[in-house]
């Protein structure tokens, strides 16, 4: 059931270029992290909207709701992506600040296993950025999700 993925290039990819979930039956199990990030431009009118530490809208707390959403999607990721492998998640964060003009999104994904939590992390951040958008949008359209990009991974073979 195993590919080899030194041949193709693609570890989701078996020897027919057909998509399979990698096999990673042989792999120990270790401690891994990983750290996603994505950026938000927030215009004038959104950040005018700021009282304390969070912007309050007719739907409520925008930064609340974004750290919720982003948990509940990193915990559905296999559900969303579909090579990921379905991971017991020791711990998830999601963590947002204001940073100029941008919100900054962070997710930081937990877990002991045999496969990383990379694509968990991206799309915790990934989600939150959208629900900051979503809750955001009656003020203005012209906020831009910049960036979403991996920001470290440790506990593989590889770490970031």
């Amino acid at each position: 059931m195993g590919n080899d993925s030194s041949k193709q290039g693609f570890s989701h990819l078996n020897a027919a270029d057909q998509p399979v979930m990698v096999d990673v039956s042989g792999k120990a199990e270790t401690e891994r992290v990983a750290v996603a990030e994505s950026r938000v431009f927030l215009p004038e009118i959104v950040r005018q909207q700021f009282s304390g530490s969070d912007i309050h809208t007719a739907k409520g707390a925008v930064f609340q709701t974004a750290i919720l959403a982003g948990i509940m999607a990193a915990k559905k990721t296999p559900d969303l992506i579909p090579l990921c492998h379905t991971l017991l998640l020791d711990g998830c964060q999601v963590d947002i600040q204001l940073e100029g003009e941008e919100a900054v999104v962070r997710c930081t994904i937990k877990t002991t296993g045999k496969t990383g939590v990379e694509m968990e992390a991206l799309t915790g951040a990934s989600v939150a950025a959208l629900t900051i958008y979503d809750m955001c949008k009656a003020f203005t359209h012209e906020m831009v999700i910049r960036q979403t990009r991996l920001l470290s991974k440790t506990g593989g073979k590889r770490d970031f």
